[in-house]
């Protein structure tokens, strides 16, 4: 295990964003309802390379299986049948959504990608 600042940083700025959209778009806008979406996958991947040297293929996979994990609980309604209330239930949620699987595939897409990308970039200048 070691720490990564810059994924702490970014994993960091993503929450507190994420917090924003939440807390503060409250009407249905693209942001709230879609772009939300993108970024939760990102600030779990983000939050994840903060701390463990993941292979960003594995760890991009890894974090869309979560997400539908969390969809699917959603589906099944497992936050009504737990009882969740407050934060809980605002992390597990209560609807599923095609739409949001779709930005999930989409976000994890995004920051294999980059990741990706500046690891080559990091590997070849060694």
């Amino acid at each position: 295990m070691r720490l990564n600042l810059p994924m702490l940083f970014a994993a960091i700025t993503l929450f507190f964003i994420e917090v924003i959209i939440a807390t503060k778009l409250n009407d249905y806008t693209f942001i709230r309802a879609y772009f939300g979406d993108f970024l939760v996958v990102i600030l779990v991947y983000c939050a994840v390379k903060a701390f463990w040297d993941v292979e960003p293929k594995r760890l991009a996979i890894g974090v869309f299986a979560f997400s539908l994990a969390v969809e699917l609980a959603q589906l099944f309604r497992v936050a009504d049948v737990l009882q969740l209330t407050g934060w809980a239930r605002v992390v597990v949620g209560t609807s599923f959504s095609f739409h949001d699987v779709l930005m999930y595939a989409a976000g994890c897409i995004a920051v294999w990608w980059v990741d990706a990308r500046l690891n080559a970039r990091n590997l070849g200048s060694v």
